[in-house]
């Protein structure tokens, strides 16, 4: 991550709100000392991801993560569209009133900037932050209307942030977290058609008129077509091999000029295309069917 936490010349609190029709992020006030605690908070972040992973993999929506666990995004992806609107907008409407609703409050953010002006945003999900607001434990003191941290310590931050965003990619550390503020089902939804045009360019031997139907308003199919989306691989896929392996795993088709697959069975293509089907072969005459719950490759690393 490109940025020197030792030499910060700027530290910008906000929140992030959703009234039920839209979300909106604004700047809110606060003073040093929240300053110095939301510096501390990423510092914290960026050194628990460096425990984690030196080489993080990235983000495919179709994993399922462990609460705590280090991937990237590029900040270039689809995926990433909300939150690297946040990490770009400079003058954010400054609204101390925004605290005040903390049950529409569902993320808080700080944006840090060094001393060569290069800026990252790190982001957390509201949970706790939201419990200590309709607490009151946050006020405003001697007649500014910056927030601070009140004398016996009771309001505390969080430990960390849920991820860190720079001009290149996203930092993630709590994948749950990035999902629900990243409003990652109603981006993979609506992914379905640059996603499904990419696939037709790259599978023209297989009809997906079927598939895009019943994709379109299925989220954990969805996020498997961008998973595969994501694969670099999938152009390369071969017309004789991708039968083999539908017939193999169970996955009914039709084969003619295009490859038609079974409605029933559009899930099961999906997971082929996926690397999540496949068979093995241990016992004579005797194959064996599974399912993956993971495609990320483990196998030979140390």
């Amino acid at each position: 991550m490109n940025i020197d936490f030792g030499n910060v010349t700027h530290i910008e609190f906000g929140v992030g709100r959703d009234d039920g029709q839209e979300q909106a992020f604004h700047a809110v006030m606060v003073d040093g000392d929240v300053q110095d605690a939301l510096k501390e908070m990423a510092v914290k972040t960026w050194q628990d991801m460096q425990s984690l992973d030196k080489d993080p993999p990235e983000y495919q929506p179709s994993e399922k993560y462990e609460s705590r666990e280090y991937i990237v995004l590029p900040l270039q992806s689809d995926l990433a569209a909300k939150l690297k609107e946040l990490h770009e907008a400079v003058n954010l409407d400054l609204d101390q009133e925004a605290v005040h609703d903390p049950e529409n409050i569902f993320c808080y953010f700080a944006k840090i900037r060094d001393v060569e002006g290069r800026t990252v945003t790190a982001l957390k999900r509201a949970t706790y932050f939201k419990g200590v607001l309709k607490s009151r434990l946050i006020s405003a003191f001697g007649g500014s209307d910056a927030l601070r941290i009140v004398e016996d310590k009771v309001f505390k931050l969080d430990n960390d942030f849920d991820l860190i965003i720079d001009d290149q990619q996203m930092h993630i550390l709590h994948p749950s977290g990035f999902e629900f503020a990243g409003q990652l089902q109603e981006a993979i939804l609506a992914s379905v058609e640059g996603n499904m045009k990419a696939l037709r360019q790259d599978l023209g031997f297989v009809n997906l008129e079927n598939v895009q139907e019943y994709v379109r308003t299925r989220p954990r199919a969805a996020r498997y077509l961008a998973s595969i989306r994501s694969q670099q691989e999938i152009a390369r896929v071969n017309r004789d091999h991708l039968i083999q392996a539908c017939l193999s795993t169970g996955v009914q088709i039709q084969e003619g000029e295009q490859i038609v697959v079974d409605n029933k069975d559009i899930m099961g293509f999906l997971e082929v295309l996926d690397r999540r089907r496949y068979e093995v072969k241990l016992v004579p005459d005797e194959p064996e069917q599974f399912r993956a719950a993971s495609r990320r490759q483990g196998c030979g690393k140390n």
